[in-house]
């Protein structure tokens, strides 16, 4: 008998009173377009109560150090089970945490080269970069942060004419007189004609003192110490023990990140370091992609280290089950997308034997190429086969068409969407009538009769990580699709050649786009001013009491409309300011109306309704912009930090709909898009290139692809198995392409016509 997880009257955020009933021990797709109320659903509802009701289960005592969670807006949610949610959130950990050391798979190769490296090291700790391993001159970093001496000096200046840039060394600044009393250097000579001896004497001093003698003051004896000694001991020295904004402005500006030269970046000391079991080295085996790992760990197996070869081969094969063979135990989990932090924390999950779970998954096929995804699909699968509760939000049609049961919320974004429009099997959804249900089984066809290039952007000698050193013309004038597995070197090609060589480029990815809580689309988008003045001008007070930073912020929250609770290592609560009630502001602020909007009414808009109430030209066009890339469900004032890599990405874009001819770098824009929107994207797309730019999307979506008048696919896998030029030219072509993923899978997808 098929048990129920039920919800009736979910009212989180823009849902409607919406009940379900969702089937236990199998997977559910919850779908609809961006805004619709899927993740206030799934995470803010269902998720949220299941965590809810597991920290009620502890005693007061335990419950004083756990987060305080609201009682989510519902009448009744039953029938849960523990909730593990696995989001994108990316992998934190700092410099010192890596691919290895979060998956342990780092551990495991300690072990197996204490037991079996040449010369013997030691113990597992020995091998270890955070412990008695790490190289003395990095501390285990791998690199050092040192003054960059491009920004700290003009060369074409002297002592006298101002050639030390930072402004707390400037002429005239105590520090300055040091060296200008110094009596070593001819204080008007050029820094570009010291000799290589004055130079380093005026980088790192000398054991000296140097007699200072300052107007109207008595004369004092100050070490001679040198500038970039200097500024090492107050600013790069300081930072390791916390420093202040400040500081850390002057460190982002003032210093570069250098290969550590004593360990070449490996983090470790020279033996565990140079000990090699099978011929190689611990720093060797960390930077091999992890389907050459997965090929290399049976090779060193014999009886006494079977245990810890077999346990690193599983976990490693686990990772290249995920679709990311391409990557290297030494990868720092900064630099990872939330794609691969989101497959990265499902491996942690595959290997556990807790069953009647709900695993509960945010958009899992984000990052993945459709070769990927039917892997995606058997690792879900395979937790509900071991008789778990699978919980998806998703827009790739693979995984929805593979799922047990649909829930699909809309109809539109917003206010219009937050109610249920279908919830059945997939068979059902294809007649449904909903958006999704028209979208699921659309045909496409590939371009027939693709835009005639303008131009070519020369790119030459490609050989930046996995790039094998090919030359590229990429055509200009024209939509150009660059494919590839995950690991081809899709994104190396733009950082780290198209974007050197050609500056002028526009690259819109999809990091956060501001760090601040305050930060919202009105403030970033720049219409907070202009509304805050028509606010102040309707209602005849200042604008900044129109401002939740300044004058009219409720005094409780600060005008942020909640408080924000750190919990340490634990991630951090948000709760609803009680006093404002989330609105923002003081009560006298929100009695001041324009055409019956407060304020906070304003803020609560949807950029989409905003155009339809703000008519200002210094208003409209800018949320106009919004809409056009596919944001016009976003409030004004929800945080930025809330928006999702893809919303991002389309938030820069909308900054830039204005110009033309310009170049275009889009990576993955369809990220978190349904596919109902995606042709919204490619009509503004079509207009981006129809007025004169040239645009380049990174892209794995097929209907995107098959768009293009161009593309470039890369491959023909990823990691080492990746790095060339596959294929070059018209999606129709690349359907006819040997040896192309991209090509099969879209062949598979627009059949064999082309338009």
């Amino acid at each position: 008998m098929t048990e129920f997880i039920t919800v009736t009257g979910a009212r989180e955020n823009n849902l409607r009173d919406v009940s379900v009933r969702i089937p236990k021990r199998a997977i559910t797709a919850f779908v609809g377009v961006s805004g619709s109320g899927k993740s206030s659903l799934v995470f803010d509802t269902i998720a949220a109560e299941a965590q809810r009701q597991l920290n009620e289960t502890f005693s007061a005592f335990v419950r004083g150090f756990l987060p305080r969670l609201g009682q989510p807006d519902a009448d009744l949610i039953e029938n849960l089970s523990t909730a593990i949610v696995v989001d994108q959130k990316r992998l934190g950990g700092g410099s010192r945490s890596t691919l290895g050391t979060v998956t342990d798979i780092n551990p495991l190769l300690r072990l197996l080269f204490s037991r079996r490296s040449v010369p013997h090291v030691g113990p597992g700790y020995r091998f270890s970069f955070n412990e008695q391993g790490m190289c003395p001159g990095c501390n285990g970093i791998g690199r050092r942060v040192q003054l960059d001496h491009s920004v700290m000096f003009d060369m074409s200046r002297s002592l006298n004419g101002g050639g030390i840039l930072h402004r707390d060394f400037a002429v005239d600044s105590w520090y300055w007189h040091v060296w200008a009393q110094s009596g070593k250097f001819d204080n008007d000579k050029p820094f570009e004609r010291y000799t290589d001896a004055e130079w380093q004497l005026l980088l790192w001093g000398s054991d000296e003192k140097v007699e200072l003698a300052m107007a109207g003051k008595k004369a004092v004896k100050m070490e001679f110490e040198g500038v970039e000694a200097k500024f090492n001991r107050l600013y790069v020295n300081a930072a390791e023990e916390g420093a202040s904004d400040r500081k850390k402005e002057v460190l982002a500006r003032y210093t570069t990140s250098v290969r550590c030269a004593d360990c070449g970046g490996t983090r470790l000391a020279e033996e565990p370091r140079t000990a090699t079991v099978g011929g190689v080295t611990l720093p060797q085996v960390c930077a091999l992609d992890l389907a050459s790992l997965h090929a290399w760990l049976p090779t060193v197996r014999d009886r006494d280290v079977a245990p810890i070869v077999d346990e690193a081969t599983a976990r490693v094969g686990a990772l290249v089950d995920m679709g990311l063979a391409y990557l290297t135990l030494d990868r720092e989990t900064s630099t990872l997308s939330g794609g691969e932090s989101q497959r990265i924390k499902m491996v942690r999950h595959l290997g556990s034997s807790l069953v009647d779970v709900m695993y509960v998954f945010d958009e899992p096929t984000i990052g993945l190429h459709p070769r990927d995804v039917g892997r995606m699909n058997a690792l879900l699968h395979r937790l509900r086969d071991k008789g778990n509760t699978v919980l998806v939000v998703e827009h790739d049609t693979d995984v929805i068409t593979q799922a047990d049961h649909v829930v699909e919320l809309g109809p539109r974004a917003g206010t219009a969407g937050g109610t249920v429009v279908y919830e059945g099997d997939v068979a059902g959804l294809a007649g449904s009538g909903t958006l999704t249900g028209e979208f699921l089984h659309r045909p496409v066809r590939a371009k027939e009769s693709p835009r005639r290039p303008t131009g070519t952007l020369a790119l030459r000698d490609a050989t930046a990580n996995n790039l094998r050193g090919f030359d590229l013309d990429v055509p200009l004038g024209v939509l150009v699709a660059l494919t590839g597995v995950a690991g081809s070197g899709k994104s190396t090609l733009v950082r780290e050649v198209l974007v050197p060589q050609h500056p002028e480029a526009v690259v819109v990815d999809q990091s956060a786009v501001a760090t601040s809580i305050r930060s919202t689309p009105a403030t970033w988008t720049g219409v907070m001013d202009a509304i805050r003045k028509l606010y102040a001008k309707e209602t005849g007070v200042r604008p900044a009491l129109f401002s939740f930073n300044s004058a009219g912020a409720c005094p409780t929250c600060n005008g942020l409309g909640a408080v924000y609770s750190d919990l340490a290592y634990l991630d951090g609560v948000r709760s609803t300011c009680t006093d404002c009630g989330g609105r923002r502001y003081t009560e006298q602020v929100l009695a001041l109306t324009v055409r019956g909007k407060s304020i906070s009414d304003a803020l609560d808009m949807t950029a989409a309704d905003a155009v339809g109430f703000f008519t200002g030209r210094d208003i409209r066009p800018r949320l106009q912009a919004l809409v056009d890339v596919g944001l016009g469900y976003l409030t004004l004032g929800q945080p930025l930090s809330t928006l999702s890599g893809g919303e991002c990405q389309r938030l820069k874009l909308a900054s830039r709909l204005h110009e033309e001819g310009t170049l275009f770098v889009l990576d993955e824009p369809t990220t978190g898009l349904h596919m109902s929107d995606c042709g919204h994207l490619l009509t503004l797309l079509d207009r981006l290139v129809d007025g004169g730019s040239s645009v380049i999307v990174v892209e794995h979506n097929l209907d995107v692809i098959a768009h293009a008048d161009w593309v470039i696919d890369l491959g023909p896998d990823g990691g080492d198995g990746g790095g060339s030029v596959v294929f070059e030219g018209p999606p129709a072509e690349l359907v006819h392409a040997p040896g192309s993923f991209t090509g099969e899978h879209l062949a598979r997808h627009v059949g064999a016509g082309v338009r």
